[in-house]
């Protein structure tokens, strides 16, 4: 079983593609694990901790295999609005509650959660339930320094 250590965007010269990752955003938070490739090979994790895989991303091996991240496409609510100062309280009520969430340009979304529906319905915003992959901020504290263009 090949055990996959580094995390980066850029294919190192002269490796080999071992093929695909699709993990759900939950696991794409877990550093140690065993987990298949889309093709049923088994590999093996044990990046540093703290480390958040996203979609497009490239694992490493150290015999220079690598294998491409993608981000399984699961339910999340997304809140749209024209009004800035809307989005930004149910970002910071959301945030209050330590929940990810992804941003975009006049909207943000977080995984499918009827508790925090009802929270964001009681601040005056409609959810919508769509099947998406989920790349949510990594937050302040990122120390991985990736650059992201997705």
């Amino acid at each position: 079983m090949e055990i996959f250590t580094n995390l980066t965007n850029e294919i190192p010269e002269g490796s080999h593609d071992l093929g695909v990752l699709s993990m759900p955003f939950e696991k794409r938070q877990k550093t140690r694990q065993k987990t298949a490739l889309d093709s049923g090979l088994v590999i093996g994790l044990m990046l540093p901790r703290g480390t958040l895989m996203r979609g497009g991303d490239l694992l490493i091996a150290e015999s220079g295999q690598f294998v491409r991240v993608s981000s399984t496409p699961e339910w999340v609510s997304r809140v749209q609005s024209t009004d800035p100062n809307d989005l930004a309280k149910v970002a910071y009520h959301l945030g209050n509650r330590h929940v990810w969430v992804q941003i975009g340009d006049g909207w943000l979304s977080y995984l499918l959660d009827h508790v925090l529906d009802h929270m964001v319905e009681g601040l005056g915003e409609e959810p919508v339930h769509e099947l998406r992959p989920f790349e949510p901020e990594a937050g302040a504290y990122d120390q991985q320094g990736l650059h992201h263009d997705h």
